[in-house]
């Protein structure tokens, strides 16, 4: 049984080059968790007191650290110490959640934070382990339990764990985390982005309980190339890992089977059934699968079904499909702040759906699991990304190790959800050499780690032959991808929407295109001519211009309009429109739809 009690400390921490989280433990989902959800104690450190002295040296570095390190969770043992913080008596703050939309001052803060809970637990069995998982925390974290460092993870988006077994007591526990959402020119994303910088832990913390050898991690889809073949693997954790019994069952196709592991603790399997049902838009169909060894049992529900692309067609489970899509940020439809709840998601999903969307464009950044889980109950697809966004440091091989970690996270997350169907590498990246060697390293990996779904990018794009009347993709990572994408935004940056009636494509490749962004911004409410900028009116003409223009595109497959509902920006000041909100949403902030909603529904319904 376990008790949590209410404290909890946030912390902050410089960028480091290395990652020293541990392996992550695939499906926490479906597995039997305890919540941290509630509130923490917090203490902000713009400084960073709590985790330099004043010299500048790390205390988690130092062979005794000092009282005075936040992560000590000292509390006075007289009245003569000398000791500057006090968790206890400190500020409440909600887990999950961001600390910009829940303390005003806050809102544009950027830099480091503690977080504190306190907790007791008493474990099953004595002879399990226990995790602590952190859904994300945006962006660098370190860790501590009781005192001691766990670790430091990078990036805002992605999951993360670290075993506390060692750490942990049966009474008054503490967890502390630092964490820093300072922006940094070599990290990923980098300095410079259109949407909130969110900061702390914004998705849910857990502790997950399993046994001394436990299932770790799995992958189960269709074989790409049979599509009547089961193909994957399933790996063990523990010290007893070589020569393990797991059973995989799927009761339903009437799958049974019994493997063993090798010495590395993983089991591959090639399973042949032909009675699959395969999941698809009409019939988003997920088995019920079950997985054991000798102390635990897991379950999960996997759809199957295929993706895959010939010539200039998008084909799931070989039939052409046109992607009706719209462009989401994670931003929550109910409250203010990062979305992290399945209601989130659920009520974005809705209006997605309601607008006639069998596909989404989660941007710029991984989302919270939530949406992975509906859309494979719902029936749409999916594109994720990594947040590679703008300008990186190409030529940094710890900004590229970066990269590569929170696509390996997303991947290692996701993999199982027969929603997704793109891996997007970047978006609106520069055509330069480094760039090009960058994100074709990040295209293997990812093909390496999971060889069953489509890579894309949002792809630069200039004039054909240089007539400024025909556009073309001009990209030297189009040979990579699956997929051509790319954003456009004639009628708004590029001149105004009439101009749409004059611009012709001209795509050389032979493959599905997909225009990942398109869109004008509009206060909802403000009504005028349509020549006017920032009136429905204006959105509204440039959305029936667009689409026309978009239906003469050659090898189209589909759209993501940007985007389904306002967010905040730091960019976008101007005063009495935008206000610190990007206003190109389909819905306002406030949940009120636009004109041109109206009018992309009505092209779905005929698409």
């Amino acid at each position: 049984m376990i008790r949590i009690s209410l404290s909890i400390v946030f912390l902050s921490l410089p960028f480091f080059s290395s990652f020293s989280q541990e392996a992550l433990i695939h499906n926490v989902y479906n597995r039997k968790t305890i919540s941290l959800t509630g509130d923490w104690k917090y203490i902000i450190d713009p400084y960073e007191n709590g985790y330099y002295n004043y010299r500048y040296e790390p205390f988690d570095q130092q062979e005794s650290p000092q009282a005075s390190a936040f992560f000590m969770n000292s509390t006075l043992k007289d009245s003569s110490q000398l000791l500057e913080y006090n968790f206890d008596n400190s500020d409440k703050i909600k887990v999950p959640g961001d600390w910009n939309s829940q303390k005003k001052e806050l809102l544009y803060y950027e830099g480091s934070l503690w977080y504190k809970k306190s907790f007791d637990y008493e474990a099953s069995n004595p002879a399990n382990r226990l995790f602590v998982y952190f859904e994300a925390s945006n962006y660098q974290s370190e860790i501590y339990l009781n005192g001691h460092k766990l670790g430091t993870h990078i990036g805002g988006f992605t999951p993360f764990n670290f075993e506390i077994s060692e750490f942990v007591k049966a009474k008054d526990n503490f967890l502390v985390v630092k964490v820093d959402n300072k922006r940094l020119k070599d990290g990923v994303p980098t300095l410079n982005t259109d949407w909130w910088n969110y900061g702390g832990l914004t998705r849910e913390v857990k502790l997950v309980e399993t046994a001394p050898n436990f299932i770790q991690d799995y992958f189960i889809q269709l074989d790409p190339k049979n599509n009547e073949h089961l193909k994957g693997y399933i790996s063990l954790n523990g010290n007893e890992i070589e020569q393990h019994k797991i059973t995989l069952e799927i009761p339903e196709l009437k799958i049974k089977k019994e493997f063993t592991t090798d010495k590395q603790g993983k089991a591959f399997f090639d399973i042949s059934t032909k009675k699959i049902q395969y999941w698809s838009l009409e019939n988003p169909y997920l088995y019920d699968i079950e997985l054991s060894v000798q102390d635990e049992k897991i379950s999960d529900q996997i759809g199957f079904r295929s993706i895959r692309t010939e010539g200039s067609q998008i084909l799931l489970n070989e039939k052409a499909v046109f992607l009706k899509g719209i462009s989401i940020h994670e931003e929550s439809p109910l409250r203010e702040g990062r979305g992290h709840s399945r209601e989130d998601a659920e009520k974005l999903l809705d209006w997605a759906q309601e607008l006639g969307c069998n596909y989404v464009r989660l941007a710029h950044y991984p989302h919270n699991e939530h949406m992975l889980r509906l859309a494979d109950e719902r029936g749409i697809l999916v594109w994720e990304e990594n947040p590679v966004y703008w300008t990186i440091s190409w030529e940094n091989e710890n900004t590229y190790q970066n990269a590569e970690n929170q696509l390996s996270e997303l991947i290692s997350r996701d993999k199982n959800r027969a929603s997704v169907i793109i891996w997007s590498m970047a978006n609106e990246t520069p055509n330069v050499p480094q760039r090009n060697t960058f994100l074709r390293r990040l295209a293997s990996f990812a093909k390496a780690k999971d060889g069953t779904r489509l890579i894309s990018a949002a792809l630069e794009q200039k004039n054909f032959q240089g007539n400024p009347a025909i556009r073309t993709i001009d990209d030297p990572f189009a040979d990579v991808v699956d997929v051509l994408s790319f954003n456009q935004y004639i009628g708004w940056y590029d001149g105004l929407p009439e101009k749409c009636e004059k611009v012709t494509w001209e795509i050389t490749q032979n493959k599905p295109v997909l225009i990942s962004e398109f869109g004008a911004g509009a206060k909802q409410g403000l009504h005028g001519s349509k020549e006017a900028r920032w009136t429905e009116e204006f959105q509204e003409d440039l959305y029936i211009k667009t689409l026309k223009m978009l239906d003469k595109v050659d090898k189209i497959q589909g759209i993501s309009p940007w985007i389904l509902v306002d967010f905040r920006s730091p960019r976008r000041p101007l005063p009495g429109i935008q206000d610190g909100w990007n206003r190109k949403g389909l819905i306002s902030d406030e949940g009120k739809k636009k004109k041109a909603f109206y009018i992309l529904q009505e092209y779905y319904k005929k698409k």
